[in-house]
């Protein structure tokens, strides 16, 4: 799609410049409106991106201008505009313009806009060449508008980071269709459990994006990363004079930015105790207050939210209320390790080492025997992250048809004698095991072993009861025990 994109700075022009054609886009750049208002008349231009504020002649007399021209209904206008302009944006919508973006910049808003108004062009396309054109011509011109929408998509995938997913085992499928379920209610808060590189991110996502279906503020929050008052003007935002050092104008927090889609909320296990009566008076209200602020502020915000600890134990030690880890937890999804789930590591390694090839120009195209039973023997404390990273790095350091086991570095030290299948395999052998002399209490070990595995399996008792192959009831009777 040809983009004529307008912006008397330099550096901000360059940096959309550049995200646009690596989209795929031509992108015709110009200083001013009035070299933009010539250029644009001599030629064809489906989108305009504009700045509002620019000498000789602003984006809104600019985009007037456009309107007056003949034959130029076609044209859909972005304009950019600063945090303390809406009243402007809001005339430039009034005056037709297809949309607005804050500066600075969010490439995923702008990719967003971008496809919707590829999607626009290409139904103007198809609605002028049912009435223009033979059904042979149509045919041909609609397939490469789907050719483009298909690449669009595929850009945009990578851009938030969707492009290198896979879920090969049965349970990672299941996992995946209950994430789109989810998808499907905004209401549902979903909490998130899963090691450190486990993806729990990626599962967030793809509940936020539901394969792309819909291009709605997806923003995220690192709870450990924040103080306490830092995580609550970053949240919630803060009005002028709310404490010292803040912004003269006050500063909309992470849920106005989300406002329609999704705050996600990693490390959930981290926000301070004396916050998370705040976080669930806005779930509960859907409402809040900025930090200093005596207005109401009304959300539409879907809650996703991520740990790698135990947050049921946090509840037992005081350090999390019981009323928000069950508010958060009415949506829950439990990543196993990697370790757990073997039937994906190669899958996953042959993904990454497709991706990582072709984006460095080397000629990895499979995985060695060797190589494969290399990785599956890796218990993997990473998770797929660590996998990805491994795999990255082998197809920097090398350059080979097939990825070998020397190829790996330092997993190449690892045993291959037996394929790895659960960790419990490693720290239970009940032919290889040793008894105190003294007495113990055997109903302690076993209790202590029902508690491990329900943690394991993020307190799903069906696959517990499955996990130490013993009845439903029995395991029920085992928990009201302890």
């Amino acid at each position: 799609m040809n983009i004529l994109l307008v912006d008397d700075d330099l550096d901000s022009r360059a940096g959309v410049g550049d995200f646009l054609r690596e989209m795929g886009h031509h992108v015709t750049e110009c200083s001013n409106g009035e070299e933009a208002l010539r250029i644009f008349t001599n030629g064809h231009f489906p989108m305009i991106l504009s700045d509002i504020k620019m000498p000789k002649m602003s984006g809104l007399e600019f985009l007037k201008k456009i309107s007056l021209l003949p034959d130029k209904k076609c044209v859909d206008v972005v304009l950019f505009t600063g945090h303390g302009d809406m009243e402007t944006a809001i005339l430039a919508l009034r005056a037709g313009a297809y949309d607005y973006l804050l500066k600075p910049i969010n490439v995923e808003e702008l990719a967003a806009i971008t496809e919707r108004i590829a999607e626009h062009q290409a139904l103007i396309k198809e609605n002028t060449l049912l009435t223009k054109h033979f059904r042979e011509k149509l045919q041909d011109e609609t397939e490469e508008t789907r050719r483009e929408l298909m690449k669009l998509k595929k850009t945009l995938a990578q851009s938030i980071g969707l492009d290198s997913v896979g879920f090969f085992s049965q349970e990672m499928i299941q996992l995946m269709e209950q994430a789109h379920k989810y998808h499907s209610d905004r209401t549902i808060p979903v909490l998130i459990q899963g090691e450190t590189g486990s993806g729990k991110e990626i599962i967030a996502r793809i509940i936020h994006y539901g394969g792309l279906k819909e291009m709605l503020p997806f923003v995220d929050i690192n709870c450990a990363a924040l103080t306490p008052s830092l995580f609550e003007s970053e949240l919630f935002g803060y009005e002028a004079g709310a404490f010292t050092g803040g912004l003269a104008k006050g500063q909309k927090g992470r849920l106005d930015l989300a406002q329609g889609g999704t705050i996600f909320l990693d490390e959930v296990a981290e926000i301070p105790l004396e916050l998370q009566s705040k976080l669930l008076r806005v779930m509960q209200e859907k409402e809040y207050y900025r930090v200093g602020g005596l207005k109401k502020i009304k959300i539409d915000v879907r809650v996703i939210c991520a740990t790698n600890v135990d947050l049921r134990r946090r509840v037992e030690e005081g350090k999390f209320r019981e009323d928000l880890y069950y508010r958060l937890k009415i949506g829950h999804i439990y990543i196993p390790p990697l370790r757990e789930r073997v039937a994906d590591i190669i899958p996953l390694a042959e993904l990454f080492l497709d991706k990582f090839s072709q984006e460095k120009g080397k000629r990895f195209r499979n995985i060695g025997t060797t190589a494969a039973n290399l990785l599956q023997c890796y218990h993997w404390p990473g998770n797929v992250r660590e996998l990805r990273n491994a795999i990255e790095w082998a197809v920097f350091m090398h350059n080979d048809e097939t990825l070998q086991s020397s190829h790996l570095g330092i997993l190449s030290s690892v045993s291959t004698t037996t394929p790895l299948k659960t960790s419990i395999e490693y720290q239970l052998n009940p032919n290889e095991f040793t008894l105190p002399r003294e007495s113990f209490s055997l109903e302690e070990y076993i209790n202590r072993i029902i508690i491990k595995a329900l943690e394991m399996h993020g307190g799903n008792k069906t696959k517990t009861a499955r996990y130490l192959d013993i009845s439903r009831r029995m395991l029920y009777g085992r928990i009201q025990k302890l």
